[in-house]
C-alpha cells in the first residue's frame, strides 16, 4: 500500500524507524524488534540506508522481508551519498521488484571524517534532485521527504531552510515526516510557515523517546535539534537512574504525542532505535 493513501481516513498514521544493523546476528535481532512491534498495527515501517556495501543491501533485503513476510507496509530511505544515477536507478528497480512501493528520498549525511556533503561523480547533490529522477523512472513510488523544524543542521537560516523545502516538494513529494523534536511549538510553529508557503502534503512529526542521556545529547548535537530546558532539569534529576531516564523519556513522548494529534497531526513517527520496549510504551500510553 502506499503511504500517501493512509491519511485522511480518520485515524493517525502510525509509523516505526529502524536503521540497518552491520551483522547478520543483528539482522535477525532487528527482525524480533519488528515481529515484537506487529501486534501495535502500525501503518508502516521503514528502514534507514547505508551507503555502499551491505548496509544498503541490508536496507533492501529487510524491507523487502518485512514487506513479503510479515505484511506490513515498508518504505525503504534512500540517500545520494556514494551512489551514482545508475547505482540509484537499480536499487530503485530491486525495490520495485521486491514488492516495495515508498521510498523516503535524502540527501543523506557527509561521511564519517568529512565535514561537508560532495557527491560522486553522475551523483546528486540535492534530495530535490534525487526525488526529481525518481519520478521520472517508470515505477510508481510514493515519496516521502524529511523535514526539519528547528531548520537543518547545515541551513540555520529558516526562511531559506523553508525554501528549500518547497523546491524539494514541488519536484513530486508526497508526504513529509519531521527530523526529531522535543518541543512541539517547534512543529506547530513549523508547519505554519510551511502551509503559508504553500506546503500542502502531510507534515508527520518525529518523536524519539529518550532512554539514554548521552546518547540523545549526541544525536541532537548532530541533527541540530534542541532540547528543552524542562526536559534537560527533568534528566538532570534521574540522569543515575537508567531505569528513571527511560521512564521520564517515555512520559515526555507521551505528553508530546497526546498533544500534537489533539492539535490535528496526521500521524506519529518514532524513532526507535532499533529497541521496542520504549516505543510500546508510548504507544500504549496514547491508545494507538
Amino acid at each position: 500500500m502506499k503511504i500517501a493513501s493512509m491519511f485522511g481516513r480518520g485515524a493517525p498514521v502510525v509509523s516505526f524507524e529502524f536503521f540497518p544493523p552491520k551483522t547478520e546476528d543483528g539482522v535477525e535481532q532487528l527482525y524480533k524488534t519488528v515481529e515484537e512491534l506487529r501486534p501495535c498495527r502500525p501503518s508502516f515501517v521503514s528502514v534507514t540506508f547505508g551507503a555502499g556495501g551491505s548496509t544498503r543491501d541490508r536496507t533492501i533485503d529487510l524491507v523487502t522481508r518485512i514487506q513479503q513476510h510479515l505484511g506490513i507496509t515498508t518504505m525503504a530511505h534512500l540517500t545520494c551519498v556514494g551512489s551514482t544515477r545508475s547505482e540509484i536507478r537499480d536499487i530503485l528497480r530491486r525495490l520495485h521488484e521486491g514488492g516495495v512501493r515508498n521510498i523516503l528520498a535524502l540527501r543523506g549525511d557527509p561521511p564519517k571524517g568529512e565535514s561537508e556533503f560532495k557527491p560522486v561523480p553522475d551523483g546528486f547533490r540535492y534530495a530535490s534532485e534525487l526525488i526529481a529522477f525518481i519520478r521520472e523512472q517508470p515505477f510508481d513510488f510514493c515519496i516521502g521527504a524529511a523535514c526539519y523544524p528547528e531548520g537543518h543542521v547545515e541551513t540555520r537560516d529558516l526562511e531559506v531552510d523553508l525554501q528549500n523545502l518547497v523546491t524539494k516538494v514541488g519536484r513530486g513529494v508526497d508526504f513529509l515526516v519531521s527530523q526529531l523534536f522535543f518541543d512541539n511549538e517547534d512543529y506547530r510553529a513549523f508547519v505554519r510557515r510551511a502551509r503559508s508557503a504553500g506546503v500542502l502534503c502531510p507534515i508527520v512529526p518525529g518523536l524519539m523517546p529518550i532512554t539514554n542521556v548521552s546518547q540523545v545529547e549526541r544525536f541532537t548535537q548532530m541533527c541540530g535539534s534542541r532540547i528543552p530546558q524542562e526536559l534537560r532539569r527533568r534528566l538532570r534529576i534521574v540522569t543515575a537512574d537508567a531505569s528513571a531516564v527511560v521512564a521520564t523519556g517515555v512520559q515526555w513522548a507521551v505528553d508530546q504525542g497526546r498533544a500534537l494529534l489533539r492539535d490535528g497531526a496526521p500521524g506519529l513517527h518514532f524513532y526507535t532505535l532499533n529497541r521496542s520496549s520504549a516505543t510500546l510504551a508510548v504507544h500504549a500510553a496514547l491508545g494507538l
